[in-house]
């Protein structure tokens, strides 16, 4: 990946809305090389995909919770299994895996804490292997992008 290549990527995660023209204009190509390298690094994986980001509070989903979990067991089985099921409710909207005190850090959305406290007695503490949840409240965003810093 070379300087050009650099640009193309932070153009394109900056401006995902410009033409192929625009874009090859901006980082100072023209259009076929651009298309070229942009091809190039989706089949290699660098780009994973396009999507629309969409206001989640304008949507009526106000409340971002943290919920901290741990496993009671963990074997692959019980790991595999909890992480299927977690792909399998949209309300869930990221899940790492994590080292230290927690197994797994989720960021749900909620429309009230009322809610979240019906899909965390619903839900939550029915996903298999689910020992102990801790969740955490977010007051307010203060950072929230989608870019890689490249």
């Amino acid at each position: 990946m070379d300087e050009i290549d650099l640009r193309i990527l932070r153009a394109y995660q900056a401006k995902p809305e410009l033409s192929m023209v625009d874009l090859a204009s901006e980082v100072g190509l023209s259009q076929t090389p651009c298309w070229r390298r942009l091809r190039r690094m989706e089949e290699q994986g660098l780009i994973r995909g396009r999507a629309n980001l969409l206001d989640a509070a304008v949507l009526g989903f106000g409340v971002n919770v943290f919920a901290n979990l741990r496993i009671k067991q963990h074997d692959e089985e019980t790991l595999e299994a909890f992480e299927a099921a977690v792909r399998d409710h949209p309300e869930i909207v990221e899940c790492f895996s994590m080292s230290g005190e927690s197994d797994y850090i989720l960021r749900v959305l909620a429309r009230s804490i009322e809610d979240y406290e019906r899909f965390l007695k619903k839900v939550l503490l029915h996903l298999p292997g689910v020992g102990a949840i801790n969740s955490s409240f977010a007051l307010k965003p203060v950072k929230m992008t989608t870019a890689v810093p490249v």
